[in-house]
This record gives structure tokens, C-alpha cells and sequence, in this order.
């Protein structure tokens, strides 16, 4: 029987899934893309598909994969998705079809404890604060029991805790065969369980992070893959753009530093000056950052010549000189005991990177890439291409390869958000798939019926210093009448903290009872939060008010009456004074295209889908999208950017949006 008839019967009526898999229920456009993707199995190539909210596109892409009996590779953005596929889509799947297949799940080394590093924490004097140690003993006795070694499974940590990467690993400090635990390494063991199985999981970062290093893996396992499935696409091309470039941070340096001592001391102690080379380098990474001066921690500055916009030539080359000969003195030392153990080595090797590095930043600038430094705490600079589309056409795809199995295999890239015009030229261009089959499958939501627009036209305008004030107070009167089921979503961080408070500030006059709480991004860990929100009402108290940026725009799931109202603060443009988004404008205008058009308004409708899209998640949920820019309405382009969002119905006026409140909470 042909793979298009198998998955026919899958997903008809009385088929397999309708009998085995619990809720399961076909989805108008579900099959049509379950169909797009056999085809693309059948006859190898690429394939691109938007897929709306609600198509139920996890399933449209497994059930052809694994009924075809090839090896897949699936590729996820985000660990959840990815934890999602491997403990829940495709164990329910794998049983519905009755398939003798074997799944594996693959993260990258700083999701799997390393016992190694765990062993030096154990006698590491400096650990980074006093509740550090009792984290330390918990994940000691955890260490016991894990089979996996994945951080994910140890209940109650924090995913920011300083103490992970003291117990996990990185491509510059790990051993690798010269590990005294490589035996019982749970990078290796994941690793090996990903070689021997016919459905691998894995994430964006850890393919892009091999096709820059040929350390994960990948380089062994993709030749022995068939088919490629690349979810959650739309995050491909800005993650495949940090990992193809070179960074070097006054961060690394202190890490390399800190390593350096530890195993200095405790290995190799009165035979070097440890607290001379390493007071050398940290001294260079200060100096780094004093170069920098007093920025606005933050803020990104772009390359001007020999440095950084605003940063002496002379000051900024001294620093760098500086740094690349303690890390020459420090790889010179490592040298001279490097038979006492593999991990000087490794710190040999780190010291040799980190130099080559520090002289890289020192040259110009290679064309088609662009340069910046992002100021904090620390520094950390940056150089990157303008996006993966010479990668993937070279790298990935293999467009110009001779071998047969290259040829045949079939990538089906896919995501509910890939641009807003037919060709979504928005991935498809940066990601370097122009020859690739589109597909665009609708959202089966109702949403003239299930969801309302709100653009208020009495409005500060989004420069004005008033207009951040004005989002709270609506955003606290619609969260009032609701009882919380509110997400605030705000383009910047100074936004978020100014609406945050201000709304802590409107619901001071509430009785404690009827306050809802308010969440914003940052006082908690990101999953502490969204399961807080997701409770809402059910614990006796008012529900939630949720204030929150970037990675909230997107992957945030509330369904039900949880969420009933999402107020976006102003349109997402791309910053202008980014370095990446300046040079990506810049090269579109070399070309004669429009910067604004071709680039700025596709990444701002893209970004309002994402936002727009946490309201309405399933057949019944039901809400009001309130978007506070008045540009919507008021400037030309404001049509393309309301063609992208979903048809939802418009309330023209502050009665229909208060009308539209009463009629939810009721």
C-alpha cells in the first residue's frame, strides 16, 4: 500500500487514530497537510508549511513519518516541545499506528548533568552563593538515581540557578574520551541511544550548534537519516544565525578563568603561578569592559572600524592585546602540565580558542557578516552572518551533492507563522529555500465568532512618554472586569517594568479578594510563572494578570477561561538601531529593495501573529485581541499588517469593547 493511502485511512473517519488516539479528532487542512508531507517523503525534496493555530500539525507531520518506515529527525525551537514530542506525541502516536519503533530524545550537553564537573563542585570553595551548597546536595542525590542525567527531570530547579553550569558541560571544558566518567558520561549514553533509534528529538540549537562544530553528533547520525522535519521553523533562521558566528565574552574569559584555577589548585598546586595568570586574565576582561564605557546595560553597539561605535580605537585594541596575551601566558603554562591531567589539556585547548579569538576581533570584519558588542554586567562580542541561507544551501540541503541518499531526502520545515504573503518569502529568503514547495494551511478557529479587535483611537501615540501608563490602566480595567485572564505583551524591557508597576499600582484600590495578582517576566523563572497563570481562578482567589516580552510572544499556551484578554503594547518593528537588523536593512537597500517593506513590516507581522495567536487555542476559547498603536489604523501599511492577523471581528468603539468585557466575564 503507498504511503498516501496509508495515511488516508489514518486520518479518515473511522481510521486507526479516530479508534486509538485519545481525543483524537481529524482537523479540517490536518490531512491535507498529513498528504503534502507523505508526498515530500515519497519523492525527497523540501517542503514549507504554515500551518494555522489549530490544524493539529504535530500529528500531519508524524503519522506520514513514521509510517513510512524511514529514520527521522525531528527538530524542535523550544526543550518543551521537544520534551512534549518524546513523553507525549509520539509514545501515543507509536501505539495508535501498533509500530515497532524506537524513539530517542537528544539535547545539548548543558541540559545533561556532567559527573565530572560534578566531582569538582564537590570541592569547590567559591560556589556562588550559600544556597548554592543545598542545591549542590540535591542534585547529588539525584545523580544517584537519573538514568538520563537531564536537568529537566530534577523537580524544583531553577533553570537560572548559578550552580548548573558548575555541574554541566560545554564544548570548551569537556574532556571527552580523556574524562575519567566517560564511561558513564549522559551525553554519551543520549548520544549512543540517538545512533540506535529510528525516531530522533532534538532542538534548533543543537543542529545548528553541530553544522558550526561538528561536536554534537549530528555529523554521525544525519547521513543515517531519511527524513527531516524542522518544527516551530520560524525560530531557524535567528537561531542558525548565533551559532554560525564567533563570540567572544569578558563572561568566558572569567569562566576559563575560574576552570583554570580550580584544576590549578587542586591538581598542579606550587608548580605554576595559578593566581598570577589568572588575575591576567580577569584584569584583561575588566579592561575589555571598562573599554566599553558606562553604556546602558542592554544596549548593543555596533562595530565602527577598528571598534566599537563610541570606543577609542587605541583604548579597545590595548584591551583585546591585553586579553590575547594573558590567555597566550595562560595556554604557555597549561603547557608545562598538561601530562598531570586531561583537564589542563582541555584548558591548553580553551586558552589557544580563546586567544585566536580575542586576535579575530582584532582584524576587520569579513563581508557578509556584521559585527557588535552587547554591554551588561558583561561584555560579549559578536560577529554573525546576515542570516543561514549560504548554510543550509551548502551545509545542510547539499543543493550541488552527488550522492544518491543526499538527493532523496526530504525536509518538511513547518510553523504557525512563517510570513504574510503567499510565497512567505519571510523565512523562505533568509533560510535560503527559495526552491522549496509552500503550503498554506488555514486555522480551523472561528474567529469572526470566538474572538474580537480592539484598536482604541484615543490613544497616546507609542513614542509618547504617556503611552505605557495609558496600557496599564486599560489592561487593569479589562483585567478587573475579567477577573485577571489577562496577558500584557510589551515590546521592550523598560515597557514591561513601567506597565507592570503601574498596574500593581491601579489594583491598590481593590479589595484583597478581588485583586487579581500580577505576574511579571522576571521575578520568577518562566515556567513558574505560566503554570501560576494557567491556575487562574481554581485556587479560590482572582485569576491572573500576566506582563511579559520576548519569548512570551510565542509558545505560551493558556487555554480555556485562563486567558481571555491579550493587550499588545505597540507593533513589533524590528529596533532600528540593532547592528543585525541596520546591516540586513543596509543590504536590502544595496539591492534597490525597500528596507521597510521587504523586511521591517514582514518581521512585524510575524511577530503580531505570534502575540495574537496566544488568545485563541482551542474550538472554544474565546477573547479580545487589544492592540494599543494607532498606526494600525492610522498609517497605510496598518491593512498588511491587519491582513496577517486572524479574521477576527472589529469593535470600533470603547462601549463595544466594554460590551465585549461584560460578555466574557458573564
Amino acid at each position: 500500500m503507498s504511503l498516501d493511502q496509508m495515511v488516508r485511512d489514518a486520518f479518515a473517519q473511522d481510521g486507526v487514530l479516530s479508534h486509538a488516539a485519545e481525543q483524537f479528532r481529524e482537523r479540517e487542512g490536518q490531512t491535507q497537510m498529513a498528504l503534502a508531507v507523505a508526498r515530500t517523503i515519497d519523492q525527497g525534496g523540501v517542503l514549507v508549511v504554515e500551518a494555522g493555530t489549530g490544524v493539529g500539525k504535530t500529528f500531519s507531520y508524524l503519522v506520514p513519518a513514521l509510517l513510512s518506515g524511514e529514520r527521522v529527525l525531528l527538530s524542535t525551537a523550544t526543550k518543551t516541545l521537544q520534551d512534549q514530542l518524546f513523553g507525549r506525541d509520539l509514545p501515543r502516536l507509536v501505539e495508535a499506528l501498533g509500530l515497532p519503533v524506537r524513539t530517542a530524545l537528544l539535547k545539548g550537553r548543558a541540559s545533561y548533568l556532567c559527573l565530572h564537573r560534578l566531582d569538582l563542585a564537590r570541592h569547590d570553595a567559591s560556589l556562588p552563593e550559600r544556597g548554592s551548597v543545598r542545591t549542590l546536595a540535591k542534585i547529588e542525590q539525584w545523580s544517584k538515581a537519573t538514568r538520563t542525567g537531564d536537568l529537566a527531570e530534577l523537580p524544583g530547579l531553577d533553570e537560572r540557578s548559578p550552580l548548573i553550569p558548575l555541574v554541566t558541560s560545554t564544548r570548551e571544558n569537556c574532556l571527552g574520551a580523556q574524562c575519567p566518567q566517560f564511561k558513564p558520561c549522559h551525553v554519551n549514553l543520549a548520544r549512543r541511544e540517538a545512533m540506535a533509534a529510528d525516531v530522533v528529538v532534538i532542538n534548533h540549537h543543537l543542529f545548528f550548534a553541530d553544522l558550526a562544530v561538528r561536536e554534537s553528533g549530528m555529523a554521525e547520525l544525519l547521513p543515517t537519516v531519511r527524513v527531516v522535519v524542522f518544527d516551530e521553523a520560524h525560530q531557524l533562521n535567528e537561531t542558525g544565525v548565533q551559532f554560525l558566528g564567533v563570540q567572544l565574552g569578558s563572561g568566558q574569559a572569567l569562566d576559563f578563568a575560574r576552570d583554570m584555577l580550580a584544576a590549578g589548585l587542586q591538581q598542579a598546586r606550587g608548580l605554576v603561578d595559578w593566581q598570577q595568570l589568572v588575575a591576567a586574565v580577569e584584569r584583561g576582561a575588566r579592561e575589555l569592559r571598562l573599554a566599553a564605557g558606562k553604556q546602558w546595560p542592554g544596549a548593543k553597539l555596533r562595530w565602527a572600524g577598528a571598534s566599537p561605535e563610541a570606543v577609542p580605537a587605541e583604548a579597545w585594541q590595548a584591551a583585546l592585546d591585553a586579553l590575547q596575551q594573558a590567555f597566550e601566558h595562560a595556554a604557555r603554562a597549561l603547557d608545562t602540565v598538561s601530562e598531570l591531567s586531561p583537564d589542563f589539556v582541555r584548558l591548553h585547548e580553551r586558552a589557544e580558542q580563546l586567544a585566536e579569538r580575542a586576535t579575530r576581533f582584532a582584524q576587520a570584519c569579513p563581508a557578509e557578516s556584521v559585527r557588535w558588542v552587547d554591554v551588561g554586567t558583561q561584555l560579549r562580542l559578536v560577529e554573525s552572518p546576515l542570516d543561514i541561507a549560504e548554510a543550509v544551501r551548502t551545509r545542510v540541503l547539499k543543493a550541488d551533492a552527488v550522492d544518491p541518499e543526499e538527493q532523496g531526502r526530504a525536509w518538511v520545515f513547518t510553523s504557525a507563522t512563517l510570513g504574510d504573503d503567499p510565497k512567505l518569502r519571510w523565512f523562505t529568503e533568509p533560510c535560503g529555500l527559495d526552491d522549496a514547495e509552500v503550503l498554506r494551511v488555514q486555522s480551523p478557529f472561528d474567529y469572526a465568532r470566538q474572538a474580537a479587535l480592539y484598536v482604541p483611537r484615543a490613544f497616546p501615540k507609542p513614542s509618547d512618554p504617556a503611552h505605557s501608563v495609558q496600557v496599564a490602566t486599560l489592561a487593569a480595567r479589562g483585567a478587573e472586569a475579567l477577573g485577571g485572564r489577562t496577558l500584557v505583551l510589551t515590546t521592550t524591557l523598560r515597557a514591561l517594568r513601567t506597565i507592570g508597576d503601574a498596574i500593581k499600582q491601579q489594583f491598590e484600590r481593590l479589595e484583597a479578594g478581588r485583586r487579581p495578582q500580577v505576574l511579571v517576566q522576571g521575578e520568577l523563572p518562566k515556567r513558574a510563572l505560566m503554570d501560576r497563570f494557567r491556575e487562574g481562578a481554581a485556587d479560590g482567589r482572582a485569576g491572573c494578570v500576566l506582563v511579559a516580552s520576548a519569548s512570551f510572544w510565542e509558545g505560551f499556551d493558556a487555554p480555556g477561561d485562563a486567558l481571555q484578554l491579550v493587550v499588545i503594547d505597540k507593533l513589533p518593528f524590528p529596533p532600528p538601531n540593532d547592528p543585525l537588523v541596520e546591516a540586513r536593512s543596509q543590504r536590502l537597500e544595496s539591492q534597490g529593495r525597500s528596507a521597510f517593506s521587504d523586511y521591517s513590516l514582514p518581521e512585524a507581522a510575524v511577530a503580531l501573529k505570534q502575540g495574537a495567536g496566544r488568545l485563541i487555542r482551542r474550538e472554544t476559547d474565546r477573547g479580545v485581541l487589544v492592540i494599543c498603536d494607532t498606526r494600525l489604523v492610522a498609517m497605510g501599511y496598518g491593512r498588511r499588517l491587519l491582513a496577517a492577523l486572524p479574521p477576527m471581528r472589529r469593535l470600533d468603539s470603547e462601549d463595544a469593547f466594554d460590551a465585549a468585557l461584560l460578555e466574557l466575564a458573564g
